[in-house]
Formats: structure tokens, C-alpha cells, sequence
């Protein structure tokens, strides 16, 4: 039995490699987390880039609903125009008040 308070160089270098292992477990586990944590942060990037894509896509798409819209408007009121000046449409018109 050792008094003075040091430890035999044989345990010492035992208490060593084993806080050595224990380190490099730990340091293992920390850059498997780092990697994990880099792989999520560019999938949400990602993600998040798809997103602003298709958000931009469907604004596109309602814009260019809404001119359809309009221009089917226009046509329809050129339609009802023209039906109403053509002689054609006005015998029909004519023919089903009289019955």
C-alpha cells in the first residue's frame, strides 16, 4: 500500500488510457452529432429553399389566373356583342318571343 498518495506508475497509466478511451468516446459521439446536426440544418435548408420555389411558383400561377379571368371576361362581353348586333341571332331571338 502506497501512503505517500501517488499512484503506482502501472495504474496511473491504466486511469490514463481509460480516460483517453472514454475521451475519444466522447469525442466520436460529438462529431457523429455535429455531422447529424449539419445533415438536418441542410435538409431544412434545402427544404426551405424548395418551399420559397413553389410558394413563388403558385403566386405566378394565381397571376396568371386571374389575367385568364379577365380576358375571358373581355372575350365573353365581345361574344355577347357580336350576338346581339348579328341579325342571325336576332331572328332566333324573335322567333322564341313570338311563341
Amino acid at each position: 500500500e502506497h501512503r505517500s498518495g501517488i499512484l503506482p506508475s502501472k495504474v496511473e497509466r491504466a486511469h490514463s488510457t481509460m480516460m483517453n478511451a472514454d475521451m475519444d468516446a466522447v469525442e466520436a459521439e460529438n462529431q457523429v452529432e455535429l455531422e447529424e446536426k449539419t445533415r438536418l440544418i441542410n435538409q431544412v435548408l434545402e427544404l426551405q429553399h424548395t418551399l420559397e420555389d413553389l410558394s413563388a411558383r403558385v403566386d405566378a400561377v394565381k397571376e396568371e389566373n386571374l389575367k385568364l379571368k379577365s380576358e375571358n371576361q373581355v372575350l365573353g362581353q365581345y361574344i355577347e356583342n357580336l350576338m346581339s348586333a348579328s341579325s342571325v341571332f336576332q331572328t332566333t331571338d324573335t322567333k322564341s318571343k313570338r311563341k
